[in-house]
């Protein structure tokens, strides 16, 4: 497959997206007094009226077309392909094969709006060199932070990307070859997973002590710690170890999924200030509106973290069977649905929160002056209709045009 090469870059001439109407990422409502948005090399330096910001500038018309954001996945993995089940059969092939097949789902990604994701795990860090080209121009693609090797148990989930650690020495190895091929955070499998065979999801694979030094060790290096969690024991652990986000945060128990929701520990979520990035993607829509005992679990348990605080992230496992890595726009009305949030909301957890919970709050997911330059234009509005975001009109990724946004 082949690869999608950036092409000719823009000149560092100042260009003006004139005459929009502009949501900036964390107010309610549309921007007032406000159409045009002014970005140089990679930055936005104004936004303001068209009139007062487009001296010196190339303008571009884009009259009719709304101006959000771009989009942020805060838990994806690249080197999966979402039409493979069996994550062994992932690893076949040629290294460049597999790479160019990255490559083409990260140019879809971009181009359905999705200008920042965080990739939480693989086996061979080839997501760690396409994050490096991406960042050089080679090839069009969100901004990646990549994890690299999750550290798992011995046969634990995802032991096949080989991350195994049977004692705390093991697991330092793991952190310091991760920490060797320069990744951007750590990722630690505090339970089992539904997709490795052997694999308990309930079940912690680390007790707290072990996986409170291996955060520790984590963050002695400077990294944050994303926690794959499905078992409440599992979540426990991990909030106790003091990560940074709980990726999934399913609540399973004896009863099943979503069955032991426990309150005092969502409140630690909240108090300790930990994300919670609960993948939640377009396959949920089957259970929407069912009215199963699954769905009113999923409704009761986001209500219940919602009012006591927990901070959510949007994300949606891309790469897992049938999830692909370009549906975050079409997963958000069904993240609303199950979240109970309003389409500004929801917004903001693939917008200013996600950057926030993923450490880029200062320099994306925002509109505004001094920010990288990562918009994504729609037609109609997002803020009555989330439906508009399947189908954009154009995107600016650091400043680089993908497609041709203009009118």
């Amino acid at each position: 497959m082949p690869q999608i090469t950036m092409g000719p870059r823009m000149t560092d001439a100042a260009q003006v997206y004139a005459h929009l109407r502009i949501w900036d990422g964390v107010a309610d409502g549309y921007l007032d007094g406000a159409d045009a948005i002014r970005v140089e090399r990679a930055a936005i330096t104004a936004i303001g009226s068209t009139s007062e910001i487009s001296a010196g500038a190339t303008v571009r018309d884009m009259r009719g077309v709304t101006a959000i954001p771009g989009l942020i996945d805060a838990h994806v993995h690249m080197v999966l392909d979402p039409d493979v089940r069996d994550p062994l059969a992932q690893t076949s092939g040629d290294a460049q094969t597999r790479l160019a097949a990255m490559a083409q789902r990260a140019g879809e990604m971009v181009r359905a709006g999705i200008t920042t994701s965080r990739d939480l795990g693989g086996g061979e860090w080839l997501e760690l060199e396409l994050r490096d080209r991406i960042a050089r121009g080679e090839v069009v693609g969100p901004r990646l932070l990549c994890a690299g090797q999750p550290v798992t148990s011995p046969g634990g989930h995802c032991h096949f990307w080989g991350g195994e650690a049977a004692n705390l020495a093991d697991a330092a190895a793991v952190v310091a070859r991760q920490h060797e091929r320069g990744v951007d955070l750590i990722k630690v499998m505090a339970t089992g997973g539904t997709l490795t065979k052997g694999s308990t999801p309930r079940a912690a694979q680390f007790d707290q002590e072990t996986l409170a030094a291996i955060v520790a060790d984590a963050r002695q290096r400077g990294y944050p710690v994303a926690a794959h969690c499905h078992g409440t024991i599992g979540i426990r652990y991990a909030a106790n170890a003091g990560v940074s986000t709980i990726e999934h945060c399913s609540w399973v128990g004896e009863a099943g999924w979503g069955a032991e929701y426990d309150p005092e520990l969502a409140a630690e979520l909240a108090g300790r200030g930990i994300w919670v990035s609960p993948t939640v993607n377009v396959g949920w829509k089957r259970h929407q509106g069912s009215g199963s005992d699954h769905e009113r679990r999923l409704l009761g348990n986001f209500a219940a973290m919602r009012a006591a605080g927990v901070r959510l992230a949007a994300s949606t496992d891309a790469g897992i069977p049938n999830v692909r890595h370009a549906d975050l726009g079409k997963a958000l009305p069904v993240f609303a649905h199950f979240a109970a949030l309003s389409n500004v909301e929801v917004l903001k957890t693939a917008t200013s929160a996600c950057a926030q919970a993923i450490g880029l709050g200062s320099m994306t997911g925002r509109l505004s002056p001094g920010f990288s330059a990562d918009v994504l234009f729609v037609d109609g509005d997002p803020l009555a209709d989330l439906g508009c975001l399947a189908a954009p009109t154009g995107v600016v990724a650091r400043g680089e045009r993908v497609g041709d946004p203009t009118s």
